[in-house]
């Protein structure tokens, strides 16, 4: 198969590509961070030792598109040259490479953006705006807002990872306000009456309105710096003192962590707000479009679908839309649930109402001794992890739609009906429609993951 040329019916070869980095601020440093490896095994270019590596990125976004690389027939990279076919230029001249179905979904574009992430402090307080919303902050501020698509997304953890995630329900918000002076002091006591006197069987509807109250006045409050210092400081002294006397919990301990990152920033106290969500490896988080949330600390691959529209408003140095972000949130209360896989994928209501308590933890449906896989309720992605022990083999087998295979570990042989390709740590690798694909361990472990559509589309669409 030559770049840029057609695949033919038979041939299903995994195409080489060399993928982006990001260097934001809140990446790991250098060689701690798993991105800055990755990258630079996929790259060649070395690492830089003072500078943060923040996230990897395999795909087709046009902020940080993957390219093709060229290669012998033993499979070994031949070079990147000036000038070479992105991948999304590649498959706009190669349709069929994403099938029929995705084609008619979602035309000649790879329908999900596929990630490495390096967290070392706090990303911003954010959400992502739904097609709609996201199509018109794109026309209003294009600079700002890169697509007009909407990005629900998961993170699936590679070491322990932590991060804030939707609000946590009105009866804890009630002990927050009665512990938590300085919010008081911020947001004043007839908002904060609102939450003290709420009662459950007033309903879902208005639960909503006092969250979107409460949070509104919080955030607003960001544009007098003097009344959030005086109150962080205030706070900060607090909790430092009585750190002395007691135990603090795990969100106070969150707080003094982020306040150091984010000086004089009203996100730290808001996120007394928010879940604190601690994940295992292995374990996986999804988030649909208008919830809010933070990423904290620890590495992950992420899924999403493919655009980069996050609207801010805490925790970061960077542009922020308070009014938007709490105008477009759902203030749903999410749901957990330890029920078969099929529960937990699913969005499910019990008169109306979301069963209150922390967010979904997907901990991965085995498809086999070697494969799991984390199905969340989106067309557009789904992730498998694969571990294999020395001298392991699995099939991945063929589907109707595209798929990005990044190596995390290891080395091993990927083999297609028509060609092997050798295959080690920091390797990315796209994968036609209709490929079955056989993966063998040739080290004492193999770990890799796969992004691609998903699977349910398929049988519904």
């Amino acid at each position: 198969m030559e770049v840029g040329g057609g695949l033919g019916k038979k041939e299903r070869r995994l195409v080489r590509l060399r993928c982006s980095v990001k260097n934001y601020d809140w990446g790991r440093m250098g060689s701690e961070s798993r991105v800055a490896r990755m990258h630079s095994l996929n790259s060649g270019v070395g690492v830089v030792e003072d500078k943060p590596y923040a996230e990897f990125w395999m795909g087709t976004h046009e902020s940080g598109p993957s390219f093709i690389i060229r290669s012998a027939e033993n499979g070994a990279a031949i070079g990147l040259e000036s000038g070479s076919v992105s991948l999304n230029s590649w498959i706009a001249q190669n349709p069929e490479v994403l099938g029929d179905k995705v084609v008619k979904k979602w035309g000649h574009n790879l329908p999900f953006l596929f990630k490495v992430l390096s967290v070392a402090k706090g990303l911003s307080i954010q959400a992502h705006p739904d097609k709609e919303l996201a199509e018109v902050l794109h026309k209003l501020q294009p600079n700002v807002y890169k697509d007009d698509n909407h990005k629900p997304e998961m993170v699936l953890a590679l070491t322990e990872f932590e991060a804030l995630c939707g609000f946590i329900r009105l009866e804890e918000l009630k002990g927050v306000l009665q512990n938590v002076p300085e919010i008081l002091e911020v947001i004043g006591s007839a908002y904060a009456n609102q939450v003290l006197h709420f009662n459950e069987q007033d309903g879902e509807e208005k639960a909503k309105a006092v969250l979107r109250s409460i949070f509104t006045q919080l955030m607003s409050a960001s544009n007098s710096r003097e009344v959030i210092s005086k109150a962080l400081s205030k706070l900060i002294s607090r909790l430092t003192m009585e750190k002395k006397v007691r135990e603090l919990t795990d969100k106070e301990e969150l707080v003094l962590r982020l306040e150091k990152q984010y000086p004089d920033d009203v996100g730290v106290i808001a996120a007394f707000l928010f879940n604190h969500v601690k994940l295992n490896a292995g374990e996986a988080l999804y988030l649909g479009a208008n919830e809010l949330h933070a990423y904290i600390y620890g590495e992950c691959v992420e899924c999403m679908a493919t655009s980069d529209n996050v609207v801010r408003a805490g925790l970061t140095p960077k542009n922020r839309d308070v009014k938007i972000l709490c105008s477009m949130l759902t203030y749903k209360q999410m749901m957990v649930s330890i029920m078969p896989w099929i529960t937990v994928i699913s969005i499910v209501y019990l008169s109306g109402f979301w069963l209150q308590g922390f967010p979904d933890i997907l901990k991965g449906v085995p498809l086999n001794p070697y494969i799991s896989r984390y199905t969340p309720p989106f067309d557009e992605f789904e992730v498998d992890r694969c571990i294999l022990h020395l001298g392991a083999s699995v099939v991945f087998p063929a589907v109707p739609g595209p798929s990005i295979f990044v190596v995390m570990m290891g080395q091993g042989r990927m083999q297609t009906s028509s060609h092997e390709d050798l295959v080690m740590e920091g390797d990315v690798l796209f994968a036609p429609a209709s490929a079955e694909i056989r993966v063998t361990s040739t080290a004492s472990q193999l770990h890799l993951y796969r992004a691609g559509v998903n699977t349910r589309f398929f049988s519904t669409s």
